[in-house]
C-alpha cells in the first residue's frame, strides 16, 4: 500500500491513537489479581461488544437434510437453528463405531472466496460445481486435503457451518462486506458479534448429539476460522481446546501501512465495536486459559508482521505460564509455510488434538 493510499484510510494522527491503547483490562493490567474474576469480568466485556440480544438461545431444532456414506464415517448435511433469525446448514461427520466421539467444530477461512464457506474444509458430495470450487481451494491453502473428512477418519464427530454471507448464506461479494457490517451497525447489532454468538452455539450443538462426548469438543480453523477457532474457545466453557492457524497478532503491530486490515471491508468479520479501548487481541484469546491451545504462524505469511506475531505468542505465554499450564500452549512459527494450512501443520495439529481430547487414529 503506498503511502498516498494509507494516508486515506488511516486517520493521521492514528499513531497516537495506537499509543492510548492502554488495554486496562488486560491479565497484568487489570487490577484484579483473582484469575478467575478477571476472566469472568474480561469474558463479560468481551460478549458486550458483541452486540447481541441476551435471549439468542433456544432450541436447535435439528433436521437431517440428507446423507453419504463414506470409508469410515458417514456425511450428513444439517439444518439448525443457531440464532432466532433464521436456520443454517451444516457438514455434519459421524464415524463409524461405537460412541460417544471426541468432536471438533471447523471453522472455515474467509478467503474473499464467498462461494464456499464449509465445503472449504468438508469435501462436498452433493453438487460437483461446489467440489470441483472446494478442490481448487483446498490445493491451494490445504495442501489439496479435507481437514474434517481426516478428523473424521481419525475418529472425531466433526462439525462446520457456513458463516453468513458464504455458500448456503451467500455468496457475498467483496465490496457487499462493508455495506452488510454498516447496516447491521445501523440496527444496533455487528456482523462480527452474530458470527461469534453463532460460532458458541454451533459448538454447543456439536456437544449435544448423542453421539458425542460433549466433555471432549475443540475447535479449529485457518485464517478468520483461527480467529473464531480461538475466539470462540475464549467465551466458551463447551470448547475445551482449539487450534489457530494464521491469525494471531497484537494489533499495534497489525495496524502499519500497507497491511491487509486497512482494506476495510473483510475486516468487519472480526470487529467487535470499543473493544479494544480494553483489550488487545491476543488478551481476548488469554481468556481461553487454562485450557490447551496451539497457534500455528507462517514465516512468510505476508498478512501478519513476525512483530505482531512475537508479541501476540509473548502475552499468550505470560498468561498460560501465570496460571501453571505452560505446557498446555503451544506457539509456533513455520519458517518455509505462508498463510496456509499445510499438511506437516495438519499432521501436528492432528497429533495435538489427539493428545487433549482423548482421539486417535481407529
Amino acid at each position: 500500500m503506498s503511502s498516498g493510499i494509507a494516508e486515506r484510510v488511516l486517520p493521521a494522527f492514528y499513531e497516537q491513537m495506537k499509543a492510548e491503547l492502554t488495554f486496562p483490562l488486560a491479565w497484568g493490567s487489570s487490577p484484579e489479581t483473582d484469575f478467575t474474576a478477571w476472566r469472568t469480568a474480561a469474558r463479560a466485556k468481551v460478549v458486550e461488544s458483541l452486540l447481541q440480544h441476551p435471549g439468542q438461545g433456544g432450541d436447535f431444532s435439528p433436521q437431517t437434510l440428507d446423507e453419504h456414506p463414506a470409508d469410515r464415517y458417514t456425511a450428513r448435511t444439517v439444518e439448525l437453528a443457531l440464532s432466532r433469525y433464521g436456520r443454517v446448514r451444516g457438514s455434519l461427520l459421524l464415524p463409524h463405531g461405537t460412541g460417544p466421539f471426541p468432536g471438533v467444530l471447523l471453522l472455515h477461512d474467509h478467503g474473499a472466496e464467498f462461494r464456499i464457506g464449509r465445503e472449504k474444509v468438508v469435501r462436498p458430495w452433493a453438487d460437483p460445481v461446489r467440489l470441483a470450487q472446494a478442490r481448487e481451494w483446498s490445493d491451494a491453502y490445504y495442501g489439496g486435503r479435507f481437514v474434517g473428512d481426516d478428523l473424521a477418519a481419525r475418529g472425531y464427530a466433526v462439525l462446520a457451518v457456513d458463516a453468513l454471507g458464504w455458500g448456503d448464506r451467500g455468496p457475498l461479494t467483496y465490496e457487499d462486506q462493508q455495506a452488510l457490517a454498516a447496516n447491521f451497525f445501523q440496527v444496533g447489532s455487528s456482523l462480527a458479534g452474530l458470527a461469534a454468538h453463532e460460532d458458541i452455539r454451533a459448538a454447543d450443538f456439536l456437544a449435544s448429539l448423542p453421539e458425542v462426548d460433549g466433555t471432549r469438543v475443540g475447535a479449529l480453523g485457518l485464517s478468520m476460522g483461527a480467529y473464531r477457532a480461538w475466539q470462540v474457545s475464549a467465551l466458551s466453557d463447551t470448547v475445551r481446546a482449539a487450534v489457530a492457524v494464521c491469525w494471531m497478532t497484537g494489533l499495534r503491530e497489525m495496524l502499519v501501512p500497507g497491511n491487509n486490515t486497512l482494506r476495510g471491508q473483510s475486516a468487519y468479520h472480526m470487529l467487535h465495536p470499543g473493544l479494544r479501548r480494553h483489550l488487545d487481541i491476543p488478551d481476548v484469546a488469554s481468556l481461553a486459559a487454562p485450557k490447551p491451545a496451539m497457534f500455528h504462524a507462517g514465516g512468510k505469511d505476508a498478512l501478519f508482521t513476525p512483530e505482531g506475531v512475537t508479541a501476540a505468542y509473548t502475552k499468550l505465554r505470560s498468561v498460560w505460564e501465570s496460571q501453571g499450564a505452560g505446557d498446555r500452549l503451544v506457539t509456533a512459527v513455520w519458517p518455509e509455510h505462508g498463510h496456509a494450512f499445510a499438511p506437516p501443520m495438519q499432521e501436528a495439529a492432528h497429533t495435538w488434538l489427539d493428545t487433549w481430547l482423548d482421539a486417535g487414529p481407529r
